[in-house]
């Protein structure tokens, strides 16, 4: 597997998600115990945050080298561990709190993990004795 693998397909996996709540915002609002996706303001919200994720979903996928893909896996890790504070402070008290933060952390993890996964498998190794006499 390619070192950049696991982050274009999570670039790829954001992006997609996004697009699907773009269409249909109840697809966020609904699991998360924010709305029936009725709401014109709640539908309006949902699709600017799954614009952002669609956005950089494509700049994480697309990203030409290590430096612009590590940006923007530090792009979509923010922007994961900022829904976190933010759904975890507007659902306080309620049962969807849990499971939606396990989402909104789990998918900024992941994304970390594929660039510390990209950063260690580009440092060359260095063997004992190589380049010696």
């Amino acid at each position: 597997m390619n070192a950049t693998t696991p982050a274009r397909i999570l670039g790829i996996a954001t992006a997609a998600y996004g697009a699907a709540v773009t269409v249909r915002p109840a697809i966020l609002l609904r699991p998360s115990g924010l709305g029936t996706g009725a709401e014109p303001e709640l539908r309006t919200l949902a699709r600017s945050v799954a614009l952002r994720d669609v956005l950089s979903g494509i700049a994480l996928a697309a990203a030409a080298g290590p430096r612009a893909r590590a940006v923007a896996a530090l792009v979509r890790v923010g922007s994961d561990v900022a829904d976190t504070v933010v759904f975890g402070h507007a659902l306080k008290g309620r049962p969807e709190r849990g499971k939606t933060l396990a989402v909104t952390s789990g998918w900024g993890l992941l994304c970390l993990a594929a660039a510390v996964y990209e950063h260690r498998r580009s440092i060359p190794v260095i063997t004992r004795g190589a380049g010696r006499p």
